[in-house]
C-alpha cells in the first residue's frame, strides 16, 4: 500500500469517527483532497483510493491539471479568486468556496450567464477577524448573502471559513461552533433562492474539530499527500 492510500486510510478512519461523535454518518462529510503543488501522478493516486473530489487554490493550477486528470473528477476553487480569472474555470468547478466581496460575485454572475450554467458557490466568512486573511465579516454575512442570492446564475449553498493556523485544534473549536449558528441563523431567515446546506472549514490540523462542530467539508492537504514541495514554485 502506498503512504498516500495509507494516509487516506487514517484519515478516512477519524473522518467517519468524528462524524459519529455528531452524530452524522460518513456519507455526511465530503473529503476534499487539497492538490496544490502535487503532480498529477501523485493525485491520481487519491482518485484510485476514491477521493474523486480536489480542492485546488489557484485557477493555473485547476487549468494545467484539468486534462491530464481527465474526466469523473469534481474541482473545487478552495483559494482567493480574482475576478479576471473567473473566466478560466467557470465551467472547470463544480464549486468556488471563496466568494467574499460584490465584485466577484458580479463577474461570477456574468461568466456563468454565458455559458449558461448556474454556479455553486459558498460565501466565505473571516471569522477569527484575521487581517491576513480573505472574506466578509460575520455580521455582514446575511446582508451580503440577500444581495447576491438575487443573481440568476449563482446558487448560494453555504459558508466557507479558513480558521486560524494553531497548534491546539480546540482553539478553534469555537470559530467552528459560531460557524454553524451563523448557517443555522441565516437558513432560519428563509432568504428567497438560499437554502444553505455546505459548511466548508477544517483542514489537516483541525478537521475532526471542524466536523464536530457541523462541517459538511473537511479540506485536507497534507493529511493525504504529506508536506508540499514549493521547491519549484516560480520555475
Amino acid at each position: 500500500m502506498s503512504y498516500i492510500a495509507e494516509n487516506i486510510k487514517a484519515v478516512e478512519a477519524k473522518v467517519a469517527a468524528a462524524a459519529q461523535r455528531s452524530g452524522r454518518k460518513r456519507e455526511d462529510i465530503l473529503l476534499l483532497a487539497v492538490s496544490k503543488t502535487q503532480p498529477v501522478e501523485t493525485i491520481q493516486q487519491a482518485v484510485a483510493c476514491g477521493l474523486t473530489s480536489l480542492g485546488e487554490n489557484k485557477v493555473q493550477e485547476i487549468m494545467d491539471k484539468y486534462e491530464p486528470m481527465g474526466e469523473g473528477v469534481h474541482w473545487h476553487l478552495i483559494g482567493h479568486l480574482q475576478t479576471n480569472k473567473v473566466k478560466y474555470i467557470i465551467d472547470k468547478v463544480d464549486m468556488i468556496h471563496s466568494v467574499e466581496s460584490l465584485k466577484l460575485a458580479e463577474e461570477i454572475e456574468k461568466r456563468a450567464a454565458a455559458k449558461d450554467l448556474v454556479m455553486d458557490i459558498l460565501v466565505e466568512v473571516n471569522m477569527a477577524d484575521e487581517e491576513s486573511k480573505f472574506g466578509i465579516t460575520p455580521k455582514n454575512a446575511e446582508e451580503f448573502i440577500r444581495e447576491i442570492a438575487k443573481k440568476e446564475h449563482l446558487r448560494v449553498r453555504g459558508l466557507m471559513t479558513v480558521a486560524p493556523f494553531v497548534e491546539n485544534s480546540e482553539e478553534n473549536r469555537e470559530y467552528f461552533r459560531q460557524m454553524k449558528q451563523l448557517q443555522v441563523d441565516i437558513n432560519a431567515k428563509k432568504i428567497d433562492n438560499v437554502v444553505m446546506d455546505v459548511l466548508s472549514m477544517g483542514m489537516t490540523g483541525d478537521y475532526e474539530v471542524a466536523i464536530e462542530e457541523g462541517a459538511t467539508v473537511v479540506r485536507v492537504g497534507t493529511g493525504i499527500f504529506g508536506e508540499r514541495d514549493y521547491s519549484n514554485r516560480g520555475k
